[in-house]
């Protein structure tokens, strides 16, 4: 049935875009008819007033400064890169500038500027600072950012369409505008048609002009590719880079970063053919896709940094800021997004975040319903997923994110079955995101380093099993594309929140098994971080398990037995090349513990293989030569050689620091005994004490009714 509404579709729009648009100006993110309320709403609604006013401003500074039309030279973050940014951002901010103030000096300097460009542009070659075998722009060391360039560019020429000349239009039209159709469209067709966050903005910046410009053989090709069947195009872009629960498959990083030109492309299309219904498209996809950009979110508003992520990134981001804005007033009013809104602390200057702003001030906002979920990958929803367990309210919240879902093409890692875990506002068990300083051009031109592959992509970066010290598939892409994993359990209920995935493909010969949850006792405030991990295998092998924290060891089971003064690394390849060995115990089958303070809370890892374990204190920085890693700390479960193994540990926050006062509460754990009792096929079970009360966890994986049981 979806396939076939699919096909109606683009039927539909087949014969949709064969006629011209009717044109009105501006009829992008502001529409005519809008405009004096958005004028009104300027004066009335506080949120929509510091926005335009933050906007103006920029603007009147860049009606101060001398036109700049520089000719490109420079790499990422170099100075004719961050120029020509600035020009886009200009010209979008003088015309909404202008259509709010109704000022002309707003609409002259749009004016001018693309005219400027209008007489270089065709004299421009590929960028000089290409990358070989990488798509070039001509403004831009890479296409991408051409297409950004005019997906803002073509916005401000829309509002100011009306002020400027006939003359002033068809200098713009035919000497800019219409070549960077043709290159995005014919010198870039490969990129054009790509399925692929690339691809998603050039057909947005092809659609989105053509709609402007009236020209619908470009818009039919925005949305249904080149040849116009349907196989590549924006609906395409949908159809296979998005699960049915609104998941991009290159994780919360690019699923922010592609958001923006997947709804200016929708927000324009609904404007000028609302008759194709496209918010509706795929189970109103495009609304949960926002809806889970921002659940991918921690509660402080940092995207959960998995695959390629800098971990900088928050819903604050203006994709979500634009995101939000037209899922409430474009999709459905959802009240609880207005929190969101509100912490984000500015609303487009548009149709939709005037409607956001109004009723904000209207005192409709609720609190924003952060979820327990299975988030399904892959276009059919068949591709594993990414979990999230959530426990107590949005100030103090626990969340424990579960990666099980697919490689991510080319910005996914190699971490099956990864976890990170947040709390107090903070991280605790950590994602070291990409490597990668960008826009700095002395940093690899503000490329990805190759530290990225050489580390942060690697399985032992990640807190999750490595096998033989190799990463999963090899560290190959093309590899890990092939498989993925498998999602056992899942619930959700208020006292067990439970995540259980198997990854049967990333080693040859040994099966992968991880059963995760957040169990809520009442003797405690906080609910319980129980993990096992199961690896099951015919031969032998190493087993390593890293846990990546932020924070100190301020206690632990044992007298660590740190290396002084010599560090050597922890191996030669798959990332332990980049790993220094501080300390190294030999722990018996009881187990231990380690205590973290971390955002002045205690957290106290509570660990257990049913034998004896190695521990290893281990630190990121070794054969760094340029210095590009950040600093990072973990310790290391390993068992030197083993068939079955089984890793189960207990994660309890506990009490707290008060600097001022000099006061501590509750420093110690109040968990004791953790033992593994059995793990085989059929089941795994553990016991534990806490306050001489025993507690026992069962994880039954052939009985899909009673998989788990806490007693």
């Amino acid at each position: 049935m979806n396939y076939l509404k699919t096909v109606v579709f683009v039927l539909f729009c087949l014969i949709s875009c064969t006629n011209a648009f009717a044109q009105k100006h501006p009829s992008l993110m502001l529409t005519e008819i809008q405009l004096p309320h958005i004028r009104t709403g300027v004066q009335q609604y506080p949120l929509l007033q510091t926005s335009y006013e933050s906007l103006k401003a920029e603007a009147d500074l860049a009606l101060k400064s001398p036109l700049n039309v520089p000719i490109p030279t420079d790499g990422g973050g170099g100075v004719t890169h961050e120029q020509h940014k600035r020009n886009y951002i200009n010209i979008l901010n003088c015309g909404v500038a202008y259509q709010i103030s109704q000022d002309k000096k707003y609409a002259d300097y749009v004016k001018d500027i693309l005219l400027n460009y209008a007489s270089q542009y065709q004299k421009w070659p590929l960028h000089p600072k290409r990358k070989p075998n990488h798509p070039a722009g001509k403004i831009f060391w890479q296409g991408l950012n051409d297409c950004v360039w005019q997906v803002y560019v073509i916005q401000g020429y829309d509002l100011v369409y009306n002020a400027l000349t006939t003359k002033e239009r068809q200098q713009i039209e035919q000497n800019l505008f219409m070549p960077i159709l043709k290159f995005l469209t014919v010198d870039s067709y490969e990129t054009f048609n790509k399925i692929h966050n690339h691809g998603t903005w050039n057909v947005a910046a092809v659609g989105m002009t053509g709609y402007v410009l009236n020209q619908p053989d470009y818009v039919e090709m925005a949305i249904k590719g080149s040849k116009k069947d349907g196989k590549t195009g924006y609906l395409a872009q949908i159809n296979q880079l998005f699960s049915p629960d609104g998941y991009y498959m290159e994780g919360p990083y690019y699923q922010r970063y592609a958001l923006l030109p997947f709804i200016l492309f929708a927000k324009a299309i609904n404007n000028y053919q609302p008759q194709l219904n496209i918010f509706e498209y795929r189970d109103k996809l495009l609304a949960k896709a926002i809806n889970t950009s921002l659940q991918l979110t921690y509660t402080n508003g940092v995207l959960f940094p998995f695959n390629d992520a800098i971990k900088d990134k928050t819903y604050e981001s203006i994709e979500l800021v634009y995101g939000l804005n037209l899922a409430y007033a474009d999709i459905k009013e959802e009240n609880h997004l207005l929190e969101i809104a509100q912490k984000q602390g500015k609303v487009i200057v548009s149709d939709a975040g005037l409607k956001v702003a109004k009723a904000i001030a209207a005192g409709k906002t609720e609190p924003f319903k952060y979820q327990s979920q299975w988030i399904r990958d892959g276009g059919n929803g068949d591709e594993g997923g990414v979990g999230v367990l959530r426990a107590g309210d949005n100030k103090d919240q626990q969340a424990l994110v579960f990666k099980a879902a697919s490689q991510g093409m080319g910005h996914g890692h190699f971490d099956r079955l990864n976890i990170l875990y947040y709390d107090n506002n903070t991280e605790v068990f950590v994602d070291y995101g990409a490597a990668r300083f960008i826009n700095i051009e002395s940093k690899r031109g503000g490329h990805y380093l190759p530290e990225n592959t050489s580390w942060a992509k690697q399985t032992v970066a990640h807190n999750t099993l490595v096998v033989d010290e190799k990463s999963h598939y090899q560290g190959k892409e093309e590899l890990g594309e092939k498989q993925h994993p498998e999602l056992l359990y899942f619930s959700n209920q208020p006292l067990l929140q439970v995540l259980s995935a198997k990854e049967t493909h990333a080693y040859a010969d040994v099966d992968l098994y991880r059963t995760t949850a957040l169990v809520k006792i009442p003797e405690f405030h906080k609910a319980l971080l129980i993990d096992v991990y199961q690896a099951k295998s015919a031969s032998s092998h190493q087993y390593d398990l890293p846990f990546w924290y932020n924070g100190h060891v301020v206690n632990a089971s044992f007298k660590i037995n740190a290396f002084t003064n010599h560090l050597t690394a922890l191996g030669k390849d798959y990332g332990y090349q980049h790993i220094w060995k501080v300390a190294e115990n030999n722990i018996d089958a009881k187990g231990g513990f380690i205590t973290i303070l971390n955002q002045k809370r205690f957290y106290t890892t509570h660990f257990t293989s049913g034998q004896p374990l190695v521990v290893k204190q281990i630190a990121i920085g070794a054969n760094d030569p340029d210095m590009s890693l950040f600093p990072g700390k973990g310790f290391m479960l390993s068992q030197p050689t083993a068939n079955q193994q089984t890793f189960v540990s207990i994660t309890e926050a506990h009490g707290g620091v008060d600097p001022i006062n000099e006061t501590i509460t509750a420093a110690g754990s109040g968990i004791s005994n953790l033992t593994l009792l059995n793990s085989d096929d059929k089941q795994t079970h553990i016991s534990f004490q806490l306050k001489g009360k025993t507690y026992n966890y069962t994880i039954n994986y052939q009985d899909k009714n009673n998989y788990i049981t806490f007693k």
